[in-house]
């Protein structure tokens, strides 16, 4: 067919389908009627045309591809290869090993893995640049992320000095350091938030770099060796905002790189929120990772690593461990998630929402740098009081059941028990100690509801 078949129709303008709307309404009031406003503070109309895209001139180069990833916490290397092998032969591309300590060995972890093919993350609860040295192959990342430690724990590894020192060492050795924005999302930051701390947490590392003139000068010269930075992400059921966060995340990356002479590129590992996920009527937590990961998928993930309806409360089990792995599996095989390569480009709502949110978290990123930046404004309890107050806004709409969660505040299993399911203590920890900063504290909206009933079963 060579004649377009929309060349029949006339075009009709935003204005020509506001006055039928507002005809249609019988007197009700358009915007209170059909516009809400998200925590961003964006304002979300009932339909989106051509001409909501006439300012926008982005194009956001996604991957062609994307890798379904499964987590491992290492306890001895051969449990830890065996397990890499088992997961590998069940359909996972690529793989996240958490090593607690430098004990352990890479190469025996990874032995008989062609790490050509697959591609590997190692989260690292400590620090040690000696350690990275075990590694000699660039598909091999060590997700290094002193300042995201310091948001987590409230302390360096060691030192601002250093916790430097052995950030430029494993930077120079493997090209990579790592972002940890999820923390943000968990701890209930909205969007616009996440966007802006994700890059202003960016930014310390590429200040640094470019003011430390070794490595300044390493990436200015390496050409064929570019800088990888690895985001951690993690994705709510907001469906269509999380598409165009990512979005929104790879043009504001982008744009900062830009400020930068040297070679670099953006790798998005995307795992889903914790903070929507419910110890009650728990299988409905299949359902929220479910339109999570395809919200990562068209959004622009490289890698994707499903989280266990039961990660909670449960140890990690096989059972959980092959439903996770088998969602990625069906979206990418059976629903063909894999066969379009950027298919949000061009839709009229996304394309906006990803401008809008990347406007907005650019503002927010330019005062926060205007301020002092990141790591200042961390010391002065700036971010952590945002995010809080957020939050806050967040757990009121829940508890006021504007914000659902589907078998907790509204339509509860009075019959469903839990006390006794417990392998995991599902709520926030409180360890008190001497920190240099207050720490970011990741928690699940729904704790309060889960205490009460968990005590009422004791109760009876």
């Amino acid at each position: 067919m060579t004649k377009s078949l929309f060349n029949d129709f006339n075009p009709v303008s935003a204005k020509a389908w506001k006055q039928k709307i507002q005809l249609d309404l019988k007197g009700a009031d358009y915007n209170d009627t059909l516009i809400w406003n998200s925590l961003e503070g964006i304002d979300v109309k009932p339909f989106y045309n051509s001409e909501d895209l006439e300012s926008i001139s982005h194009y956001i180069d996604t991957p062609k591809t994307w890798n379904i990833c499964e987590s491992i916490y290492v306890k001895n290397n051969v449990q830890a290869n065996k397990e890499a092998q088992y997961k590998l032969s069940k359909g996972s591309e690529s793989l996240k090993f958490i090593i607690p300590n430098k004990e352990f060995s890479i190469q025996a972890i990874l032995k008989d893995i062609d790490t050509s093919s697959t591609p590997i993350y190692l989260d690292l609860e400590f620090l040690d640049a000696e350690f990275a040295k075990q590694i000699t192959d660039t598909q091999i990342s060590i997700n290094t992320d002193i300042i995201g430690n310091l948001v987590k724990t409230g302390n360096w590894y060691v030192n601002l000095d250093d916790d430097h020192k052995h950030l430029e060492k494993i930077i120079k050795h493997t090209n990579t350091f790592s972002v940890n924005a999820s923390i943000y999302q968990n701890a209930g930051a909205n969007m616009v938030q996440q966007l802006a701390y994700a890059l202003a947490h960016t930014n310390e590392y590429l200040n640094h770099i470019n003011n430390t003139e070794s490595l300044r000068v390493f990436f200015e010269t390496s050409n064929n060796q570019p800088l990888n930075v690895n985001f951690k992400v993690s994705i709510g059921t907001n469906y269509f905002f999380e598409i165009a966060k990512l979005r929104a995340l790879r043009l504001l990356f982008n744009e900062l790189i830009e400020e930068y002479s040297f070679n670099a590129e953006c790798q998005i590992t995307v795992t889903p929120s914790k903070r929507n996920k419910t110890l009650y009527d728990y299988n409905t937590n299949m359902l929220r990772t479910t339109t999570e990961c395809m919200s990562a998928i068209l959004g622009g993930a490289n890698t994707i690593n499903n989280l266990a309806y039961d990660a909670i409360y449960h140890k990690e089990n096989e059972f959980a461990s092959r439903i996770a792995r088998n969602q990625l599996l069906v979206l990418k095989h059976e629903s063909y998630f894999s066969e379009v390569t950027n298919a949000s480009d061009g839709a009229y709502y996304i394309e906006s929402l990803t401008n809008q949110l990347a406007e907005k978290a650019l503002d927010l990123f330019k005062n926060l740098e205007a301020k002092g930046g990141f790591i200042s404004q961390l010391f002065d309890g700036t971010i952590q009081r945002k995010i809080k107050e957020n939050a806050q806004k967040e757990q009121d709409l829940f508890d006021h059941k504007e914000e659902i969660l589907l078998g907790t505040n509204k339509h509860p299993n009075p019959n469903d028990k839990m006390q006794h399911e417990l392998e995991l203590y599902p709520f926030v920890k409180t360890n008190i100690r001497k920190t240099l900063i207050e720490p970011i504290i990741e928690k699940r909206l729904s704790e309060t509801i889960e205490k009460e009933r968990l005590e009422n079963e004791k109760n009876q």
